[in-house]
C-alpha cells in the first residue's frame, strides 16, 4: 500500500512539473519518447484545437475527428513542426484548418444547415426569466449562423481573432498570411457580420451591437 501511495504522489509531481512546461518544451519531451509530454500537451491544447474546428465546422462530430487528426498528425509528424516560425498553438490551428476544409468539402451543406447553438441549446441557457432565456437562445443561434454563413477566410479570422483570441501575429502564422491581410480580413468579416446580424435583428433588441464588442 505504501508502495503504491509513492507511486501515485510521484505520478503527481511529474504532472506537476510537465504542467509547467512550455508547449514547445513538451513536444521536445514527447518526441523524444516522454509518453506522459504528449499527454500532458493534449490536455493543455485539445480544448482550444476542438473549439476552432467546432467554430469553424458548426458540427460536434467534425470537431471531434479533427481534433483526433490534429494529435495523429502531430505524434507523427512533431519533428516538423518549426518553433522560429510559429508558436505551437497557432501551428496546431494551422494543421486542424487543413482537416476542417477537408472535411467540410465533403460535408458542407450539412455543417451550414445546423448549428452548435441549436444542438445543444440547454448548455445556453442559464436560470431566469424564461423570455430572456428564449431570447439568449435565439441570439446565439443567430450569431452561430451569421459566423458560418461568412465566406471561409473571412470565418476564420473571426474564429481566430475573436473566438480563439488569438494575436493578429498567431492568426498571421495560422492561416499563412501577412498580418495586415489578417487586420483587413477582420474589419471586412465584421462588417459583414454587422449587416447579418441587423437584418436578424427582430430576434433580439440588442443583436445589431454584437459585433462592436469583438476586439480588432
Amino acid at each position: 500500500m505504501a508502495n503504491y501511495q509513492c507511486k501515485s504522489n510521484s505520478g503527481q509531481l511529474l504532472l506537476g512539473m510537465l504542467t509547467e512546461q512550455t508547449d514547445e518544451e513538451l513536444l521536445a519531451l514527447a518526441i523524444s519518447g516522454n509518453e506522459d509530454a504528449f499527454t500532458a500537451l493534449y490536455r493543455r491544447r485539445q480544448g482550444p484545437v476542438y473549439r476552432f474546428a467546432l467554430h469553424m465546422s458548426g458540427s460536434p462530430q467534425v470537431a471531434e475527428e479533427v481534433t483526433q487528426d490534429v494529435f495523429i498528425f502531430l505524434a507523427q509528424r512533431g519533428r516538423d513542426f518549426d518553433a522560429s516560425r510559429a508558436p505551437l498553438g497557432a501551428y496546431l490551428f494551422g494543421v486542424a484548418r487543413n482537416y476542417v476544409r477537408r472535411a467540410m468539402e465533403r460535408s458542407f451543406s450539412d455543417a451550414l444547415h445546423t448549428s452548435p447553438a441549436e444542438e445543444h441549446a440547454d448548455s445556453l441557457i442559464a436560470g431566469g426569466d424564461a423570455v430572456e432565456d428564449i431570447a439568449r437562445g435565439q441570439l446565439s443561434s443567430a450569431i452561430w449562423k451569421a459566423v458560418l454563413s461568412l465566406p471561409e477566410h473571412y470565418r476564420e479570422v473571426v474564429v481566430l481573432c475573436d473566438l480563439q483570441e488569438s494575436s493578429y501575429a498567431e492568426a498571421a502564422a495560422s492561416i499563412g498570411c501577412a498580418i495586415g491581410t489578417i487586420r483587413s480580413r477582420l474589419h471586412r468579416a465584421h462588417d459583414m457580420l454587422a449587416r447579418k446580424l441587423q437584418s436578424s435583428a427582430t430576434v433580439a433588441p440588442d443583436i445589431s451591437g454584437m459585433t462592436a464588442r469583438c476586439p480588432s
